[in-house]
């Protein structure tokens, strides 16, 4: 077990956590999906509708029909609500959380604080060892963005048991436990049976199975000979889940890990089941998200995102990358950022970041504002393409202070204006009207010198 070093860490034991005295008000409805079903415009998706810039009569539908979620437990009271959907603004997801190897959860709160400030609209505690509920405790307590977990990781955990000894019970328990606690969604990897063993073992896939979590739950069916507990007892789970209005992230096991196993039978065959689990979770008004691949070829990213539309008719999709090469370890944020842009030009509603330390390294300060930049370039590129209302506006003005050669409306249009503004610092020109590449032979000073009868000196 990790020790908890500072005093601010602490004090999340100093009172007692009284989960039942988060819920301020009782309400006429259980989750965002219901209340819309129900004709109720939330508080949640009166915020997300002003976002989007769209009216609540526009928003609700979506929501009702679960082609819209907004991520929102009632026990999270600091949450500046999002909607994720394809028809809206491409929202970033950033995963972080110690493992056994990086410790520190101050470190990690200042990624989570760098992550908002940035622009992230998800944090996933992806928390891989030590004691994890003062942490989540944080998040949900004081971060506005969407809390994500992967409860699987911390089943292991949470019982400081071998993965065997595990229990079902033990599993749907820490799903509750992760929603009293104040997250937003979860992700679980139900899509995945004993039938996956077996075609896993038959068709031989390159990378096996890359997901972490669906690692965990394949080895542990492969060692105590049953099923997989997020799939057997799915409807337990939705009651969780709508008792606290978790939205479930139904979790691609079998998503692809390098591009030769891109679009194969397991990825296809699992998304199939992610879309009968889909239809069973709206019966019961819990929201869902469909997570995506993974590596995969650009050639076949437009399809994988029509295909999940209609097998999981229109729930939003929450893709990893797609990574579309394999051999560029250190600049994966790029590899991503350019299947992120197809992806969700296609449909894909949701990116999850992927930062230059993917596949070698816990990411660091540094690593995380890169990932979450290229994300940004990937989602801003596609709602442009779609047409997302609003999407240009900032494009436009820069255009606008670019022709005036306005540094400082540049800084207000960018999307990063101190690397920017370094840049320019440390490579200042002799003349403020133009920069060091071109200096008085900047095209920009020229057309406007000319264009206003001005004598246009070069040299």
């Amino acid at each position: 077990m990790c020790t908890i070093r500072d005093a601010h860490w602490a004090s999340l034991f100093s009172v007692p956590w009284n989960r039942k005295g988060m819920v301020k008000t009782m309400r006429e409805y259980a989750t965002q999906m219901e209340a819309a079903r129900k004709g109720i415009a939330t508080a949640e998706l009166k915020k997300v509708a002003e976002k989007e810039r769209m009216s609540a009569e526009e928003l609700m539908p979506l929501v009702a029909e679960g082609k819209v979620v907004i991520c929102a437990n009632k026990n999270h009271d600091c949450i500046d609500a999002e909607g994720v959907g394809s028809m809206l603004r491409t929202k970033i997801n950033v995963n972080l959380g110690v493992s056994r190897d990086c410790k520190d959860y101050d470190v990690e709160m200042e990624k989570v604080m760098e992550a908002v400030n940035l622009g992230a609209h998800a944090i996933m505690d992806l928390s891989s060892h030590g004691d994890t509920v003062p942490f989540r405790r944080k998040l949900t307590a004081e971060c506005p963005a969407m809390i994500g977990t992967v409860p699987v990781y911390d089943s292991v955990i949470h019982y400081q048991r071998d993965l065997a000894t595990l229990t079902a019970k033990d599993f749907i328990d820490v799903v509750r436990l992760h929603a009293e606690d104040g997250v937003d969604f979860v992700t679980l990897h139900c899509g995945i049976t004993r039938k996956t063993i077996e075609q896993i073992k038959k068709h031989k896939r390159k990378m096996n199975i890359v997901s972490r979590g669906g690692s965990l739950v394949f080895a542990w069916m492969c060692m105590t000979g049953e099923e997989n507990p997020f799939y057997e007892y799915f409807d337990e789970i939705l009651a969780i889940c709508r008792e606290y209005d978790v939205t479930i992230s139904l979790g691609d096991a079998c998503r692809p890990g390098c591009l030769a196993d891109g679009s194969d039978v397991c990825q296809i065959e699992e998304l199939v089941r992610l879309g009968e689990l889909t239809k069973r979770a709206w019966e019961k008004d819990v929201q869902v998200m469909v997570e995506g691949p993974g590596h995969m070829p650009m050639d076949q990213i437009a399809a994988n995102m029509k295909l999940q539309q209609t097998i999981c008719m229109g729930a939003p999709f929450y893709v990893l990358g797609p990574i579309v090469t394999d051999i560029a370890p250190g600049y994966d944020h790029i590899t991503s950022a350019i299947g992120g842009a197809i992806a969700a030009q296609n449909g894909a509603a949701f990116l999850c970041y992927v930062t230059p330390a993917e596949h070698l390294a816990l990411p660091n300060v540094e690593d995380v504002k890169q990932g979450i930049i290229a994300s940004k370039i990937a989602a801003h590129a596609a709602d442009i393409a779609k047409g997302v209302r609003g999407a240009r506006e900032l494009d436009d003005r820069m255009a606008d202070a670019r022709r005036a050669l306005d540094w400082e409306g540049q800084w207000a249009c960018a999307m990063d204006p101190e690397t920017a503004k370094k840049i320019r610092e440390d490579r200042k020109p002799e003349h403020d009207d133009t920069c060091s590449m071109c200096g008085k032979f900047c095209a920009v000073r020229s057309m406007n010198k000319a264009l206003s009868g001005e004598y246009i000196d070069i040299l």
